[in-house]
């Protein structure tokens, strides 16, 4: 039975505004993948594939949880991240809808960016909805089709594409997985039959203790 297990990037740089800004590891972030990659291994985790986005925050996050510990880093740029920072920006200025300071005020948000952009009215975008979802779509595939059990780290919004994909979430139901999902969480999927399932989703066990519930971040 095949199993991708797909993990989230460590925290990155939160007060960031612009993609650039934002895309590399906090030290608490660099702490957490590698809590993570002693948790794999404390408990035996078979891995005979690993892949991760080419941003330096998927990198940074594969690279402090040793991952090339189970296999080559295979680094495949499908798996990357929407360019939220850029559509949010067009967002703004386009519709008036400026960015939140806060979570909270991301709960009504993301729904709202995420209708606008499916629905083509935010003009200019890097990338079209559409094209976001056959990218991950593809990648997905390509790796559900290969041998033995995969690691993939990657972003939140990936991750939250892969549920709406494989569990025909709507897209306000797409936009509060992306806001739940946290900082190196685990997230499993087995094939059943053609398809794959979600079998496991936000998983943190490696802080899951008291002394690093300071470290269950989302930001």
């Amino acid at each position: 039975m095949s199993q991708i297990t797909l993990v989230r990037h460590g925290q990155a740089q939160t007060k960031a505004r612009d993609e650039t800004g934002y895309d590399s590891l906090s030290p608490l972030g660099h702490q957490q993948a590698a809590w993570l990659g002693e948790h794999l291994r404390d408990t035996r985790e078979q891995i005979t594939r690993v892949y991760c986005g080419t941003l330096i925050r998927h990198v940074e996050t594969a690279t402090a949880m040793q991952a090339g510990h189970y296999a080559e880093i295979v680094q495949d740029a499908r798996l990357n991240e929407m360019q939220f920072f850029t559509l949010a920006h067009l967002f703004s200025e386009q519709h008036g809808v400026a960015l939140p300071q806060s979570r909270e005020g991301f709960v009504a948000y993301m729904p709202q960016l995420l209708m606008a952009w499916e629905a083509g009215t935010i003009e200019e975008a890097p990338e079209s909805f559409d094209d976001f979802q056959n990218r991950v779509g593809d990648a997905m595939a390509d790796i559900g089709m290969g041998r033995g059990p995969a690691l993939v780290v990657t972003s939140g919004g990936l991750i939250g594409m892969v549920l709406r994909q494989t569990m025909g979430l709507g897209t306000p139901a797409f936009a509060r997985a992306c806001i739940a999902i946290m900082n190196t969480s685990v997230h499993r999927l087995h094939r059943l039959g053609t398809d794959m399932a979600v079998t496991q989703f936000n998983a943190v066990p490696h802080l899951d203790r008291p002394d690093r519930q300071h470290a269950q971040t989302h930001l």
